[in-house]
């Protein structure tokens, strides 16, 4: 698996061990990713006039200083502007002497239309802003709307957070090494990395394992294997019941579009349980999906009792209030009916809302030994209810926030937003990288909200249930593009899952 993340102080790490390993010393890797980099450079800007190689003090001006010497051995104008001489003794000063163009002073930087920068100046290793000649640096680039390709990272982003420490590079193409970090899938480092290119420098996967990564991109890779797929003998009860509520008369549509995109996700049964005054107007809008009158926890309980569903979905269209505070409560209740086995409850919208004045209340329920599992899906005003402490924490990264948030609360925390995060309680957590801007649309969580009830039900692990399901609606809405609306997402699962389904075939 090469979806690992791999913080600052992880990536340290894994050098460490690779070079006390061997076959390779600091400076041969050092010359790997410094070739990875030209090699880059040379194959995407080819009538580049010049190339401009800035170069920091440590590591990351090592690798520029590799970087410049191929480019001039191939017969590329080269330039390279210096702050700071490399350590003696270290691999960066060897990198350094091997090169032999003259480095000029940063300060004196100065380019031309037509060039292109490589920014190999401080990358991940940089913890405060930018500021003196190189601050200027990023304005002369800027200012000539150069073509900027990074080493590691962009300066003056963090590769923890992806938070701009200040001023910082826009790159076009990002070359890292091995593993990509947070932040370049986190925003706003994302935009600024522009495309991100991961190069094999020799450090192997057994080094990685060997750091029990905890946080991951969110790609097929991290899931398929458990992803569910229907035996032969498979009948609509074996593939899971959903339970999705809804609201009132006025309120159905955002349930209805949850139960739909549950069924199309694969569960086998799908029952919107209605208040009575609603039945007629959600009676003439379902076909493939049940209905059920519930106005109350005795209702719900009778459900469970007779149709056995394995997840519900509460919160859609739902309205705020005790009537959804004590369902929820209900359904997280560890002495369900004997025979009964609910797998789990997604909640969102107004089901997180109604409790935003007593959180804990939801938090002890789910702590609770034997509950079924809670998977949450807040954007960034509905977590802010339910975690003001943690989402007012300036210090915090969005991933730290829901890593926190999902300790909490015992519950797989879905962060959504165009960097959605996804984090379990024990600290598992992975960060999607395929949202469209398509997705921001009324309803679209919802939709969500039943992908992942219908993954749930079929008995898909809750943490890998959740990043499924991030990813089929983000790549579902990629595909579809321009003009989606919510009522498009079901529809627009199907050629997703199909790939997906002939790609497990296949590796298999």
């Amino acid at each position: 698996m090469s979806n690992e993340l791999l913080s600052p102080a992880e990536m340290t790490e894994a050098d460490r061990l690779a070079i006390a390993a061997g076959p390779y010393d600091g400076i041969s890797l050092m010359r790997n990713a410094g070739a990875a980099v030209a090699g880059v450079v040379l194959e995407r800007y080819p009538a580049a006039t010049r190339v401009h190689v800035l170069c920091g003090p440590g590591n990351n001006g090592g690798d520029g200083y590799v970087v410049a010497r191929i480019l001039a051995k191939s017969g590329v104008d080269t330039r390279i502007w210096a702050t700071g001489a490399p350590k003696p003794g270290s691999d960066a000063a060897v990198a350094a002497a091997e090169c032999l163009i003259e480095a000029l002073p940063l300060a004196q930087f100065h380019a031309e239309a037509g060039s292109i920068v490589v920014d190999a100046l401080y990358g991940a290793g940089l913890s405060k802003p930018l500021s003196g000649d190189a601050a200027r640096a990023v304005g002369v680039a800027a200012a000539l709307n150069l073509p900027v390709v990074a080493v590691d990272l962009p300066s003056g982003l963090s590769g923890e957070n992806g938070d701009s420490l200040g001023t910082a590079f826009r790159a076009e193409v990002t070359v890292t090494f091995v593993r990509k970090k947070p932040g370049h899938l986190l925003l706003p480092g994302r935009e600024l990395c522009g495309e991100v290119v991961l190069a094999d420098i020799g450090i192997t996967n057994d080094v990685i394992a060997s750091l029990d990564v905890r946080t991951f991109e969110n790609r097929p890779a991290l899931w398929r294997r458990d992803f569910p797929v229907p035996a032969v003998d498979a009948h609509k009860y074996k593939r899971g019941h959903a339970g999705v509520f809804s609201g009132g008369p006025s309120a159905t549509g955002a349930a209805r579009l949850s139960a739909l995109a549950a069924v199309r996700s694969g569960a086998g049964a799908v029952t919107v349980l209605s208040p009575a005054n609603a039945m007629q107007v959600n009676a003439a809008h379902l076909t493939s999906v049940m209905l059920r009158k519930a106005d109350n926890v005795a209702d719900v309980s009778e459900f469970i009792s007779e149709r056995r569903p394995s997840a519900f979905v509460l919160g859609p269209g739902f309205g705020v209030g005790e009537k959804a505070r004590d369902l929820v409560l209900a359904i997280l209740d560890s002495s369900q009916p004997q025979g009964a086995r609910i797998d789990g409850l997604v909640l969102d919208a107004d089901g997180i809302t109604s409790f935003r004045e007593s959180p804990d209340v939801l938090f002890n329920a789910a702590h609770q030994p034997n509950a079924p599992a809670l998977v949450m899906t807040p954007h960034e005003g509905e977590f802010g209810r339910l975690f003001p402490d943690i989402a007012g924490d300036r210090s915090l990264s969005k991933l730290a926030k829901a890593r926190a948030a999902a300790h909490r609360a015992n519950a797989v925390v879905v962060y959504k937003g165009a960097d959605t995060v996804i984090a379990a309680p024990d600290g598992l957590a992975a960060i999607n990288s395929n949202g469209a801007p398509w997705l921001a649309t009324a309803g679209s969580g919802d939709v969500l909200s039943g992908i992942i009830a219908g993954l749930l039900a079929q008995g898909m692990p809750p943490f890998l249930v959740a990043c499924a399901g991030v990813w089929l609606h983000a790549e579902a809405g990629s595909r579809f593009g321009p003009g989606l609306i919510a009522e498009d997402l079901p529809l627009a699962l199907l050629p997703v899952l199909r790939s997906l389904l002939e790609a497990q075939k296949v590796g298999n």
